[in-house]
């Protein structure tokens, strides 16, 4: 009972260095299982009944409250690099067909290649479209605006 109790204690401690280590919300839910089985096995529980409240508080634990979590951590997260590119306005400089495997557009006055978001839209040169994503080295976008106001998005993009 005392060995039980003294291992979940370690398990707690050691899942505790790991979340403080990579500060992720990764192994928070289980040390948290860890304290309720070290619980159990203060009350007397057998080894059977504490590695059962382990994995039941642990699940509650990781599926009730981590959304929750989740949702408020790092709330004031600054988007950078890439990211920043997400939801702005591009020009296509080359045809965008994803069959063919061809297209380029231009964002911030540097070349991307560009894929349409849906494989059969092909989109012409000077299109103006919006970055929906970003896949590897390749901007994934749709048609926003039409030709006509190219100029003004040039401008600032």
């Amino acid at each position: 009972m005392v060995i039980d109790a003294i291992f979940w204690l370690i398990a707690m401690i050691v899942l505790l260095g790991i979340e403080v280590a990579t500060l992720g919300l990764t192994t928070i839910w289980f040390a948290g299982g860890c304290l309720a089985a070290f619980a159990a096995a203060l009350l007397g529980a057998g080894t059977a009944a504490q590695i059962l409240v382990f994995f039941v508080v642990s699940l509650v634990l990781l599926f009730v409250t981590r959304p929750i979590a989740v949702k408020y951590f790092n709330r004031e997260r600054t988007r950078t690099n890439v990211d920043s590119l997400i939801g702005r306005t591009a020009v296509v400089t080359q045809d965008i067909d994803n069959l063919k495997g061809t297209g380029a557009a231009v964002v911030n006055g540097q070349t991307w290649t560009a894929r349409a978001r849906e494989d059969g839209q092909k989109l012409a040169e000077g299109t103006v479209v919006k970055i929906c994503s970003i896949s590897g080295v390749k901007l994934i976008v749709e048609e926003t605006l039409n030709s006509e106001n190219k100029e003004k998005t040039e401008e600032t993009a």
